[in-house]
Order: structure tokens, then sequence, then C-alpha cells
């Protein structure tokens, strides 16, 4: 794909991006026209003085509305390019950022606050955020311990199966804490969370989720010619002078801690991480310096709408994002592995 298509689409993608934005604001239960959306944004930004803005307004588009879209947009673009990295790390194209069995580990965490109902002066929210990326490490941990050789070295495949043994084990341990509990209120709402959900999701937890997502992309365009240099396999990879086993284990580590930021945050929402940076390569190719870019901003563009779908499709509760995302994503990935196999 030459640069110019390239830059057409990121500067496509980037301009529907914030049109999706100025229009999931304004929807919900109470509907606000864009014109008064880009004046509380104006304003809060102070690109408008004196802009006439209802209170109303105001603590609907940016005290309710404004951290939710704003952190499923950088849970979209974190999700979207940890994906694509991992499926070039391991050579895998079932890689997404579950893969090393980190949302299964969160969720022990913070299942096991919400189960057995401890309290503090910090508020049950911040125990499970804590919690949650407390087990989600310690998923890691376990997973690199067996992984690892004694050399060191840490194989792509070792590492999967390690994943997905540690993964295993944490969802049970998960399932039976919650049928211990039978039909109580702590059960479902294990179950809800389980399910993934931006719904307390606040300034706070939205300024560490953009803040995380900036240096991510950053780093990832700064690694995109040795993770092209993956792509041909380790012993290319080693060939053009890159310390395999070093980079590995970086980027595994560090895809991981992501993840289970994300995971603290907002529970475990699969699909994006998996299928995004597949369709994305049908439009850009394997190149990273194109792909991770583009793979952001499809994935806070698809985490935006179907989290806009998951509280408004239904007014009296909420539809988990994790169906919304599979119920999308799913269809155009089928659709567009079969035109791939109608050309070939």
């Amino acid at each position: 794909m030459s640069r110019q298509r390239s830059w057409l689409i990121t500067g496509v993608l980037a301009m529907a991006l914030v049109g999706s934005v100025l229009v999931v604001l304004g929807t919900g239960a109470v509907h606000v026209p864009v014109h008064d959306v880009a004046r509380v944004v104006a304003r809060r930004f102070r690109l408008i003085e004196g802009a006439d803005v209802t209170v109303l307004d105001d603590q609907i588009v940016w005290q309710l509305r404004a951290p939710r879209v704003i952190g499923s947009m950088a849970v979209g673009a974190l999700l979207a390019m940890c994906g694509a990295v991992l499926q070039t790390l391991t050579g895998n194209d079932l890689a997404d950022p579950y893969l090393l069995g980190i949302s299964s580990g969160a969720s022990v965490g913070a299942v096991f606050i919400l189960i057995i109902g401890i309290s503090s002066t910090l508020g049950q929210s911040v125990l499970m955020t804590l919690a949650s990326f407390g087990g989600a490490v310690g998923a890691l941990t376990m997973v690199l311990a067996m992984a690892t050789g004694k050399s060191g070295e840490l194989p792509a495949s070792r590492t999967i199966l390690a994943g997905v043994a540690v993964g295993q084990l944490c969802g049970a341990a998960v399932s039976m804490m919650i049928m211990v509990c039978g039909e109580s209120n702590a059960a479902r709402s294990a179950l809800s969370w389980t399910l993934g959900s931006f719904t307390g999701v606040r300034w706070g937890s939205t300024i560490t989720l953009a803040v995380a997502t900036v240096p991510a992309l950053i780093a990832g365009m700064a690694l995109c010619h040795t993770l092209d240099a993956f792509a041909f396999g380790d012993v290319s990879a080693m060939s053009l002078g890159v310390p395999v086993n070093t980079v590995r284990w970086m980027i595994m580590v560090g895809t991981a801690l992501l993840t289970a930021l994300s995971v603290a945050f907002v529970g475990p929402i699969g699909f994006v991480g998996l299928t995004v940076p597949h369709i994305v390569r049908f439009w850009t190719g394997p190149r990273h310096a194109r792909l991770l870019p583009v793979s952001a901003l499809v994935g806070a563009l698809l985490m935006v709408w179907s989290d806009t779908a998951a509280r408004c499709l239904r007014p009296d509760t909420e539809i988990p994002v994790g169906a919304i995302t599979a119920a999308v994503g799913a269809p155009v990935l089928v659709v567009l592995l079969r035109r791939q196999a109608s050309r070939s």
C-alpha cells in the first residue's frame, strides 16, 4: 500500500472518530444535540469563552458521558494494538491480548472482592481495580515462570500453552466462587463484571487509561521495524540483528501489563484484539508502521460504538460490551476471510 493511501485511511478514520465522539456524547436516555455537545467541549477546553451551555448539558456530556467515551477509545486502541503485536510476536493468528491468561487472572481478583464483600475507606470499586490488576499480574507471573527455560529463553509456543493452562485454572476458580454464592447479588455482580462494562468509568480511570495509551502507541511505532523482522520468524529476526529473547520478554510483559490495566478498570472485553488487526491488515498490509496506528483508530471506533449500543439498545439495562464487540466483529471478519479465500 502506498504512503499516500495509508495517510488517507488514517485521516479518514481520525475524522470518523472525532465525529463519532461528538455524536455519542449526545446519545443516550437524554438526547443532547451535536451543536450543544460541541459547545460543552469547547467551553471545557476554553476554546470559546462565555459559551451558552446549560448546567444539565454540561453534567450529562462532560461529567457522565465523556469519561466513558474517552475510556472506551483508550481501551479499544490498547486492545487492538496489543492484539496486533502479539499475533506477530507469537506467529499465531488466534493470539489476542488475553492470550496469557490475563483476563482470567484479573477476574479472580475482582470476583474475590465482590464475593467476599470486603469494604474499606478506599471503596469497593478501588479495591476491585487493585485486586483485578494484582490477579492479572499474578497470572502473568505464573505463565512466565512456566514458559521460561533454564537459559531464560521464552518460546512463543510454550508461552501460549502456559497461558491457556493458567487461563483455564483461573476460569475454574472464578466459576467455583460464583457457584458457591448461588443466586446472590454478589454472584450476579461478579458474572456481570466478567462480561465487561464501562459503567463505572470516571475521569480518574479514564485519565489513567489515556495516559497509558499514548506511550504504548509511541513504543509500538518505535519498535515497528523490529516487529516487521519477527513477522518472518525468529531465525530471520536473529539474522537481522534482533535480540529475539530480550525483545520477546520486553514486549510480552509490556502488552500483558497494558491488558491488565484495561481489564482492571472495565473487565475483560473480548474479540477486539483478535478481530481488529486481521481486518486492518486487509487495508494496510503487514507493515507495523501502518498497521499499529490504523488498528488503534479502528479499535477505538469499534469500542466507542459498541459501548454506545450496549447502553442504548435496552433502556432498562445494559448489554455486555463483549457481546456487542463479538456480534459486530465476527461477521465482518468472516466476510473478509471469505473474500480472501475466493481470490486465492
